[in-house]
């Protein structure tokens, strides 16, 4: 299985900042695109922070939840397609949320955050 073809689809609308799962994450960028399938309605989620690609999701405006997603490693490009939606876990600073990191299917956690030197 592959990613959707954005091309197929029409943006929909960006969400500068968006939130994912009802967390907004700063930096996170939403762009949401449409098209008519049948009787129903196909959307592709395209999440990027600071212009890298993170991670798309896609399924029917119907459903609660992802059908598929797949993520982008940053080293090794878009990873394989998976069911359902993304494993994600928020980052913290201070009790405030700076970003957030998406499982691989690989079991990896990338991160899509402020790089902080240590």
């Amino acid at each position: 299985m592959s990613l959707p073809d954005l091309a197929a689809y029409a943006p929909h609308r960006t969400l500068p900042d968006a939130d994912f799962e009802g967390t907004a994450v700063p930096g996170l960028r939403a762009d949401f695109y449409r098209r008519a399938d049948g009787d129903r309605i196909a959307s592709v989620g395209r999440y990027t922070y600071q212009g890298r690609d993170v991670l798309m999701a896609w399924g029917f405006v119907d459903e609660k939840h992802c059908r598929r997603h797949a993520v982008h490693h940053p080293d090794h490009g878009w990873q394989s397609v998976v069911d359902g939606c993304p494993d994600v876990r928020f980052v913290h600073d201070e009790g405030e949320v700076v970003g957030l990191e998406v499982r691989s299917p690989a079991g990896e956690w990338l991160p899509a955050r402020p790089h902080r030197p240590r």
